[in-house]
């Protein structure tokens, strides 16, 4: 496997740089990590990235990078996450990290950097040499004004090697104060998001954003009749997170902003994806993400009919606070329900359950 293309490898591995990455004595034990608390500083949060997860660590454990350990009595749930001794070499080898040596500062303190990169004169960083003189080169080359380009592109061009920027950018080269992506005219992509304009009758309406792809069809199929939505956008489970930015080209085929509406599973990761998204739209200037509360109060009426909830093959995600907030005046109601590990999936209100509502339109959209 590639470890730069795994991203609780590429956490994991950033932990260890920075717990003790430039030790000058030799550790006795494995480095590890809580799986929990190492799926959280990766940013996996949805059901369907946490197998993914899963599936990634098992796949590295039988390749002999890391070791597991289970939950005591629960062997299906993982507990512990750790670096073999012996295999440290490898994984600074597969990340390209070299611990500094008195040769390498000398060679920081000496060496012609370009004005992006002075602060190498006296910083102490963990990079390979001939990296950090490959930027250097890329900033003395002459050229005209720099173009903004996606950063896998520039990294291409300054390594030859597309993902290369990609892993620099959790290292100490980046830290405030020090280089930029800017400095290097290249910028981090957001995902294309799915999405369908409404009927004539919507235009200047809200977009509504869906979590799943099933609810995404519904609620389409169901907007080209009513109207209720300039848009209907695929979210694509956690990838909306950072995928949100896109929604200004989506803005801007339909005439300019405008609110944003999500609707996504009633459980924690469901809340935890709007939420950050919401604090990376306004970032960026665009209109705050809210809850689309007529859907949730639809769901919410599915929760009598449930059974209790039956063992499930990964740990119940914590409900934060701050997610819970998102929903507003509504979080009073489901708090309840959500504190004690319930969840209601999106799905319940499918096209079958939306063919037959009879709300009006001040009431599927009030007023902001």
């Amino acid at each position: 496997m590639n470890l730069l293309q795994v991203p609780i490898a590429v956490e994991l591995f950033r932990q260890w740089r920075t717990a003790r990455g430039e030790r000058e004595t030799a550790a006795r034990r494995p480095f590890s990590r809580r799986w929990e608390e190492l799926l959280e500083a990766t940013g996996i949060d949805s059901a369907s990235d946490r197998r993914d997860a899963e599936h990634d660590a098992r796949e590295l454990a039988t390749a002999g990078w890391i070791t597991l350990k289970s939950v005591p009595l629960r062997p299906q749930l993982l507990e512990r996450i750790a670096i073999p001794l012996e295999q440290e070499t490898g994984w600074c080898r597969a990340f390209g990290y070299v611990a500094p040596t008195d040769d390498t500062a000398r060679l920081l303190r000496e060496f012609a950097w370009e004005p992006a990169l002075a602060f190498l004169t006296t910083a102490r960083v963990t990079l390979p040499l001939a990296d950090l003189q490959a930027l250097n080169a890329w900033l003395a080359r002459p050229a005209p004004a720099i173009v903004p380009v996606p950063i896998k592109e520039r990294s291409l061009e300054i390594f030859g090697d597309e993902k290369r920027l990609d892993g620099l950018l959790n290292s100490s080269l980046f830290d405030a104060g020090r280089l930029t992506t800017a400095a290097l005219g290249c910028f981090l992509a957001s995902e294309p998001l799915g999405w369908k304009r409404g009927p004539a009758t919507a235009v200047g309406q809200p977009v509504l954003i869906l979590e799943n792809a099933a609810t995404w069809h519904s609620y389409d199929q169901w907007n080209q009749v009513h109207g209720h939505f300039s848009a209907v956008v695929y979210g694509g489970g956690n990838r909306f997170r950072d995928s949100v930015t896109f929604l200004s080209e989506i803005f801007r085929e339909l005439g300019g902003p405008r609110r944003i509406l999500y609707f996504g599973d009633l459980d924690p990761a469901g809340l935890r994806i709007p939420r950050l998204a919401n604090h990376r739209a306004v970032a960026a200037g665009l209109p705050p993400v809210e809850p689309h509360l007529w859907s949730y109060r639809q769901l919410w009426t599915f929760q009598p009919t449930l059974p209790p909830p039956t063992e499930v093959n990964s740990e119940p995600m914590t409900l934060e606070a701050a997610d819970l907030a998102w929903l507003g005046k509504f979080a009073e109601t489901v708090h309840p329900w959500l504190s004690a590990g319930r969840r209601l999936a999106q799905e319940h209100i499918g096209w079958t359950h939306l063919q037959r509502t009879h709300a009006t339109p001040a009431e599927i959209l009030p007023s902001g």
